[in-house]
């Protein structure tokens, strides 16, 4: 399992187990209703459009510091 966030530490503490285990049950059930209403195929182009958004991202940063580089 991932290292707990700090966030996730702080609430533990405060929140019972047995609450929390009852979200990410909740959570994990409400995501696979979401995916079986959805046509096949939606998570992975959501997948592909967000590595597009972040290439493009990376286009425009690497523009900029070409600017940046051309004024030294």
């Amino acid at each position: 399992m991932a290292e707990k966030t700090r966030s996730e530490k702080k609430f533990e503490s405060r929140i019972p187990e047995e609450t929390r285990q009852h979200f990410h049950n909740a959570r994990q059930e409400f995501r696979a209703g979401v995916k079986s209403i959805l046509p096949e195929g939606f998570f992975e182009h959501g997948k592909a459009a967000r590595r597009e958004m972040l290439l493009a991202w990376r286009g425009m940063l690497d523009a900029a510091i070409q600017r940046i580089d051309e004024k030294e």
